[in-house]
């Protein structure tokens, strides 16, 4: 009786195997292309370099038409794209050959000013696309797949929770520049009927503070919830951090959606401001502290009250009331006029007008959260 093998049959017969191995140097080759730490970098570089002498040699002695050097420009962004530093440069030498034998052959006026300099110019692009690469330690365009990923989760975390039914809540989020990325940056959680809400403000504008927003928004949104005191718990974070990135601003809203409860508590955040529906009139939150990251212990004066039928929050950053040449608090005076002018309309309809009134003729990020009971 025959067992039959499970074991499949190799790729390579055994007789064969062994004439191959006996050629010198063949299993240091296959070594270095298959088994190599940066094989597809090293077999990437080996490829590129290849086409770009073909192509060298094609344009010279068969046509310009059909391979024209200026081919080499789509092949050294290609190289931008993937290779190393290092392997680029192998690349660009293979480019300087190609385009030099191509010179010689057909003569140097062949080649042409305006290719030279667009070929130059795409070098230093490349060289400059490689160098990012490696300091980030990613291929290809895998760096802005990441910007991609971590501005989409800033957004769904910049999103209010579900609220119940006798609830509204709106955010408008308005970066400068028209970035997607800025140094406003909401973080919020609900557990049950308590709702947390915290608007926050870093230092500079656009990208430029969007990196650190994104930084804090993580460490933020962990703390959001997890302890009892949020901004003292961000203040003693940030206190510890070394450096000086500017400042960073904060408000902190609590409120029990049962009764309408709630506490402000703010770090040199301005000013949130409530709606009484009996009266009509917007008031001003007393609530104040220091600056985040200034002082080891932060020491906030809380300002309290309840939301009744009608009533709403107006959380807001200082984008909103800061102009060059303008006082703060003629910047407050006008939001709570427009305010007054369109939210009346309805509060989620109105609370995107009055952003685009306000941050209209200026650069600069803006912020602000509404929270109503209808």
């Amino acid at each position: 009786m025959r067992i039959m093998s499970s074991r499949p049959a190799p790729l390579i017969p055994p007789r064969l195997r062994s004439l191959l191995v006996r050629v010198p140097g063949l299993v240091r080759v296959v070594r270095f292309v298959r088994r190599g730490p940066l094989a597809r970098d090293r077999n990437l570089t080996i490829t590129l370099s290849a086409l770009t002498l073909l192509v060298g040699i094609l344009a010279a002695k068969v046509s310009t038409e059909w391979f024209s050097p200026s081919l080499l420009i789509l092949i050294m962004l290609v190289g931008g794209l993937h290779l190393r530093l290092r392997s680029l440069a192998v690349l660009l030498v293979a480019v300087v050959l190609a385009l030099g034998y191509f010179a010689l052959t057909l003569g140097v006026g062949q080649v042409g000013l305006g290719l030279t300099v667009t070929i130059g110019f795409t070098a230093v692009l490349a060289v400059l696309m490689a160098r990012t690469r490696g300091k980030l330690g990613v291929q290809g365009l895998r760096g802005d797949a990441m910007l991609l990923e971590l501005r989409d989760r800033l957004k769904s975390q910049g999103e209010l929770p579900q609220l119940p039914k006798d609830w509204g809540g709106k955010v408008v989020l308005k970066q400068a520049g028209g970035s997607s990325f800025g140094g406003d940056f909401l973080v919020s959680m609900r557990d049950g009927d308590n709702l947390e809400i915290a608007l926050v403000d870093v230092s500079g504008k656009g990208v430029d503070a969007g990196t650190r927003a994104l930084l804090l928004s993580g460490t933020f949104g962990g703390l959001l919830g997890s302890v009892d005191d949020f901004l003292p718990a961000c203040n003693a974070y940030l206190h510890r951090q070394r450096g000086d990135e500017g400042f960073v601003t904060a408000v902190h809203v609590r409120i029990d959606l049962s009764t309408g409860a709630y506490t402000i508590t703010s770090a040199g955040h301005p000013p949130v401001v409530k709606l009484d529906a009996g009266t009509g009139n917007w008031q001003v939150a007393s609530a104040k502290g220091v600056v985040l990251g200034v002082v080891p212990d932060l020491h906030c004066e809380p300002d309290s009250g309840v939301l009744r039928k009608g009533d709403a929050l107006l959380l807001y950053t200082d984008g909103l009331i800061e102009q060059p040449g303008r006082d703060i608090d003629a910047g407050l005076d006008k939001l709570l006029g427009e305010a007054e002018r369109l939210l009346p309309s309805g509060f989620r309809d109105g609370a995107r007008a009055l952003v685009n009134s306000l941050a209209s003729g200026h650069n600069d990020d803006c912020a602000l959260v509404l929270i109503w009971r209808p």
